[in-house]
Order: structure tokens, then sequence, then C-alpha cells
């Protein structure tokens, strides 16, 4: 099995018209690991110019084609370098690269895993509409995977090798994000184990303010009822093609999110561990 060491690994990091953000973003990713791939998708911005000087790879969209080409490019990219595994992080302040190192204590301990930064802590402050949009995406792709997954939403993952050397995973923008977790299980057989993080928005920042840490973070460019509607039509498709629903149904109920939380605050989302996890 490939190592997944700091060294082992390239962060890849899509980035459209995020300059108010994406210089702190990068470093803080160079911080916790030197081979950083960021995917400029043809930002208007001064993207790019806000990490000159930075050693980076950046890779370069001449118009807007999407997340999931961005992700696409930047993992064939860290594949020609040689990397065993591929870490995203969104380029607008979102995820923390503080938890790389936790992410990658989680993959040695969950070989073959895919390993997904878990929005749990500070859920309460995330908008209403996210949190159920965010359910109902987790209840949908479980029946494209076969297992629960504790956030299916959630950018800040890392992924093996294998995972990111797919070829031919359909979808565009977001889609591409659902549909190779359930390529994953359904052709290499790969879980997903969660690690849990903060839930970082703009409603928070208030709070940080007030600990005299302010945050800024520029509009999200998930748009819940466009982006879900594709996200669900999508899903429904696949789950439909593939039929076997009542063994699906039998798997979903026999896995539970596999959360790696040895502090044992989120047991509750994972009551049982199924066998063979490991």
């Amino acid at each position: 099995m490939a190592r997944m060491n700091r060294d082992d690994i390239a962060v890849v990091i899509p980035a459209l018209n995020e300059s108010l953000r994406i210089r702190d973003v990068v470093q803080g990713a160079l911080a916790e690991c030197p081979h950083v791939i960021v995917v400029d998708d043809g930002s208007d911005d001064d993207t790019v110019a806000r990490i000159s000087g930075l050693p980076v790879t950046v890779l370069r969209h001449a118009t807007r084609q999407g997340k999931g080409a961005s992700l696409r490019d930047g993992f064939a990219e860290a594949l020609r370098q040689g990397r065993s595994g591929v870490l995203t992080m969104d380029g607008d302040g979102q995820h923390s690269a503080a938890d790389i190192p936790r992410m990658l204590d989680t993959a040695r301990r969950y070989p073959g895993h895919i390993v997904i930064g878990a929005r749990l802590r500070k859920r309460s402050q995330q908008p209403a509409y996210r949190r159920l949009a965010n359910a109902f995406g987790d209840w949908g792709i479980a029946w494209g995977t076969g297992y629960r997954i504790a956030d299916t939403q959630s950018g800040q993952r890392l992924y093996p090798a294998e995972v990111a050397a797919l070829g031919d995973v359909p979808g565009e923008d977001f889609v591409f994000e659902a549909q190779i977790l359930m390529s994953a299980a359904q052709q290499l057989g790969t879980r997903c184990v969660s690690i849990p993080i903060e839930s970082r928005y703009a409603c928070v920042q208030a709070e940080e303010e007030a600990a005299g840490q302010p945050e800024v973070f520029r509009a999200s460019h998930f748009r819940p009822l466009r982006d879900f509607s594709r996200i669900t039509g999508h899903v429904v498709a696949c789950v439909l093609q593939r039929g076997n629903m009542l063994e699906v149904h039998r798997s979903i109920r026999a896995h539970p999110p596999l959360i790696d939380d040895p502090s044992g605050e989120f047991a509750r989302l994972a009551s049982q561990e199924p066998l063979g996890t490991r």
C-alpha cells in the first residue's frame, strides 16, 4: 500500500475568482505539504497574481470549465508528479490546512480509504438550508455507494492515487465530487472515512471577530437549488440504472458512517463499525 505522508501527496486547490483568500489558503497548504497545485478555472480577477512567487504548480483554464474539470486536471498533474495521494481544498478559505496532518493520520490508519473532512463541528452555525441540503445529499449518495458517509458534500478530501486515477468519471461541476465517491465504491470497492472538522461559513464571522480574528469569505459558488437539482438528478439516474434496490438498501443499513474520532464525540453517528472496514 502506498505511503501517505506529507511528501507523498499533492494538495490540489481549484480556484475561481479567489483573490480574497487564495494566498492565505496556499500558504497554509504549503506549511503542511510541499507539493501544491492550483487550478485556476478562468478567473477574471487577480487570483493568479495573488500567489505569484509561491512555490506552487499553477494550471490555467482560458475559460471557466467547472470544478469537475479543475479536479480532473489537478488529479492528472498530481499523478504525473508521482504522488500517492491527492488532497483537495477549496480556494475560498472554508477549509483549514491545519486539518491536513489529521487527515494523513487517518489515511495511515485506514489505508485505501477516501478521507473526508466532515463538517460536524459547529454544524448548528451552518445555514439551515445547507444542513438540510447536505443531509439529503448524504442520503442520496448512499444509494450510489451502498454505505453511508458523513458529509458527502465536503470538498476537503484525501483521495488515494488509485481513486484519483479513475478514468471516465462522469459529471461536471459539483456533480463530479458526488460521482467519484460512487465510482470508487462500485469500481474499486473503496469506502470513505470521515474526520470531524469545523463548519466555517460567513455566518461564523461575528464569533471570529469577537475573538479578535475576523474572517471574511466570498459568496459560495455552490447554488443549492441548481446544484442539488443536478446532483440529485444524476444520482437518481445512476441508482435506477444500477438496480438491485433491495440489496443496496440492506447494504446501506449495514454500513453506518465510518468516522475516525478518537474522542468519541461523534460516536452516535457511527454506533457500529462493520467488519472488514479496516
